[in-house]
């Protein structure tokens, strides 16, 4: 099974892209599958979300907690599903960029070290300043959508994926895709060999 990632700040179009990279593998006759967290079909992923959408530190640990729990969920009840062709997981192991960095840099790697990983791990990195924008239009708000925010968590992400797929997702969808498409078409051409 192709297993690929998608993970960014908010607002960086992780979804929109995962979708596109789906309509690509379905138009090859595959079967494909996205979850993007966190998920509401899971106890996991709603106290995530309800989580995220609250304040204070209570909450931005109950996110962190639940967000992980809600991704390993998704991971034991999906990865390896033999109907499955190519597995789309959006927003992954950069959750942990919401924590305090030296944290973060420990359960990057403990969660490196058990969860699977791929040569198709992408982070569609966006300015905060663009993020915020993007944002803007959203009708909820999640605790860490500010600028300041924003920056942390960019600047935490950036140190964690530096050997992942790093796209500049400051373009438009179109152009964004294209980077991804093309490190898709070079990935697919080297596991068919």
């Amino acid at each position: 099974m192709r297993f690929i990632v998608v993970d960014g700040l908010d607002g960086s179009g992780k979804d929109t892209q995962a979708r596109l990279i789906k309509k690509r593998y379905e138009s090859l006759d595959e079967t494909v599958l996205i979850r993007s967290h966190p998920e509401r079909d899971n106890y996991y992923g709603q106290e995530a979300k309800k989580a995220l959408l609250g304040t204070g530190k209570l909450n931005h640990f109950k996110a962190s907690i639940f967000y992980a729990l809600d991704v390993i969920y998704s991971i034991r009840k999906f990865y390896k599903k033999r109907n499955i062709d190519t597995f789309i997981i959006v927003r992954y192991l950069v959750g942990v960029a919401y924590l305090p960095f030296f944290l973060a840099r420990i359960l990057y790697k403990v969660f490196s070290t058990f969860l699977p990983l791929s040569p198709y791990m992408f982070f569609l990195d966006v300015t905060p300043q663009e993020s915020l924008r993007r944002l803007t239009a959203r009708s909820e708000r999640e605790m860490f959508e500010n600028l300041q925010e924003l920056r942390h968590v960019r600047y935490k992400a950036l140190q964690l994926v530096q050997d992942w797929h790093i796209i500049d997702g400051n373009h438009s969808i179109q152009k964004t895709y294209a980077q991804i498409a093309s490190i898709l078409d070079s990935l697919d051409q080297k596991t068919s060999v």
